[in-house]
Order: structure tokens, then C-alpha cells, then sequence
């Protein structure tokens, strides 16, 4: 699943890339939406399904321990300090997410906000729901094969803004 896909370039990859495998995709913004249907229909994959609205009542309606990975790839980071109760990583948002990540489950998020940045590492690191999978700098710094770069991530490396790659395991449930 992926909150929030842009125009869909990522979300389309990885449906290229494992083609046995349902993605679901939410984005409220029409031209991202549409963005992304013109991908599917030109690339061909069949198993993208998209919601064209906020990704929270999505994640509500889900079944638990249902997603095996999630994608938050660049979330606008609310830079307002009135407003970053909005941000998707923060205690709503990772209570949603813990809840429909399957034990063992990946959440993936990137952000070029450093602001962003330092709220997403003391949400994720405080939650006991998740482990960092990081090992070395490069771990965060360094974007694995299997995640392709978005536009935005593009525009912000060509803007200087470096990006941090974060990558969380589920744990498991209490028995």
C-alpha cells in the first residue's frame, strides 16, 4: 500500500516489478489521481487498485495485520507548527498504520524536510510497534534497489535537499 503516491510512479513500479502481488494505492489530489490511472493504462499492470481520497479511512477499514509493506514517500510535512498534528507520521497516523502492518510488515517513508525529519525519527524510534531497520548511515542514506526515486525526490536532489530513506519492521503482536 502507499499513502499518498503523487503521480504514481512509484506505485506503478512496484506493480511492474511484482506483478503476483495486489497494491492499493490513496491519494486525494485529482491530478495525482489521474496521473496515476494514465501510468496504469500505459504500462498495463492489473493489480493496482487506487482510493482517491485521504488514506486514514482507508487504513481504518482495513483488516488487521492485512499490508505487508507501506509506503509514506515524502508526506507534506505540515511545516506549520499549528498544523503538524496533520502529519501522517505522528501518533494517529502510526497507530493506523502499526494496526494494518502485518507482524514482520515494512514501513517504508522518505522525507528532504529536515524538520520532517527529526519528527518522523522520534515518533518511529518511540514507538515500540516498530524496530529501525537501520545498520550503518548508508542504511538511511542510500536508496535500496527495490525503491525506485520518485520525481520529488529528484526535484529535491537536484535542489541539494538530501533525503532520508527510512526503513521499519512491524514487531510482533503480543500473543
Amino acid at each position: 500500500m502507499e499513502v499518498g503516491f503523487g503521480a504514481g510512479e512509484h506505485l506503478v513500479w512496484q506493480a511492474e516489478q511484482n506483478p503476483d502481488i495486489g497494491l492499493i494505492g490513496a491519494e486525494p489530489f485529482l491530478n495525482g489521481l489521474t496521473a496515476c490511472i494514465a501510468a496504469i493504462d500505459d504500462s498495463g499492470v492489473q493489480n493496482v487498485r487506487l482510493h482517491g481520497e485521504d488514506a486514514r479511512p482507508l487504513l481504518e477499514a482495513l483488516p488487521a495485520a492485512s499490508v505487508q509493506k507501506l509506503f509514506v514517500l515524502h508526506p507534506d510535512p505540515w511545516r506549520k507548527r499549528r498544523h503538524w498534528e496533520r502529519r501522517i507520521i505522528g501518533p494517529q497516523g502510526l497507530d493506523l498504520m502499526a494496526r494494518v502492518l502485518a507482524d514482520g510488515g515494512e514501513l517504508r517513508t522518505a522525507t528532504d524536510h529536515a524538520g520532517y525529519q527529526i519528527w518522523m525519527l522520534r515518533h518511529l524510534r518511540a514507538d515500540p510497534r516498530f524496530e529501525w531497520l537501520a545498520k550503518t548511515a548508508d542504511d538511511w542514506r542510500v536508496r535500496p534497489d527495490d525503491w525506485p526515486e520518485t520525481r520529488y525526490a529528484g526535484k529535491a536532489v537536484r535542489e541539494g535537499r538530501p533525503i532520508t530513506l527510512l526503513r521499519l519492521q512491524r514487531r510482533p503482536r503480543a500473543a
